[in-house]
């Protein structure tokens, strides 16, 4: 069943992930995006949604195409009983590391939420302790529940929305395309052009094996 989705949006290899891990809890869900890029914020996002909430293809949004999150997204603001965003810019990612920046947008995502959590649903194996609330670390847990998913569309799609607008600034780099990951065209660029503003110096950007044709 898809609802009202039209069918070239729905697939049937998705599975219906999990509402919660614990039914007398109000559970939120947290995910980030943009750990592994070379240029950009990282981005976290907090969900708590409703304890029916179904959907027939929310997933992990790397299963995901671009329309199709970029639908959920909305689907998502809609349905949440609560979520927020946040973001961790480059300069500070290079002061602290990626891993800590990651836990610290989580960590502030968490505090936004206008409903306060009872208890935390974290994707990856790795996180700090939020005040006194109790947590579960799942690898891979944007694929197992609902509102974990939810934040990784969330975080995802606030991503890539930022990186688009900050393309034009530095079309060259092709942010519109890799987002900011490193690919071999956003390594050739660094090369060619040098680093932006956006781009984390804590991070290795040059690829010494490139070899550039001019």
């Amino acid at each position: 069943m898809c609802y009202s989705w039209p069918l070239n949006l729905c697939a049937n290899k998705f599975i219906m992930l999990k509402s919660f891990l614990y039914h007398n809890l109000t559970e939120a869900g947290c995910d980030e995006a943009g750990r592994g890029c070379l240029a950009g914020p990282v981005v976290a996002a907090a969900v708590i949604l409703p304890k029916n909430y179904k959907h027939p293809i929310l997933n992990d949004s790397k299963k995901l195409s671009a329309k199709q999150r970029a639908l959920l997204k909305d689907e998502i603001i809609s349905s949440a009983i609560c979520w927020k965003v946040a973001f961790i810019e480059n300069t500070e990612i290079d002061e602290m590391n990626i891993l800590r920046a990651s836990i610290k947008a989580m960590h502030i995502a968490i505090e936004g939420l206008e409903t306060v959590p009872q208890f935390l649903l974290i994707d990856g194996n790795r996180f700090y302790p939020y005040k006194d609330i109790n947590y579960k670390t799942i690898v891979k847990g944007d694929g197992l529940f609902f509102s974990i998913a939810a934040a990784s569309v969330l975080a995802k799609t606030f991503r890539d929305e930022f990186m688009e607008k900050i393309h034009n600034e530095f079309p060259e780099f092709g942010w519109n395309k890799n987002k900011g990951y490193p690919t071999s065209f956003h390594r050739a660029a660094i090369m060619k052009y040098g680093i932006t503003p956006y781009h984390r110096k804590s991070f290795n950007l040059f690829d010494s094996q490139l070899k550039l044709e001019f």
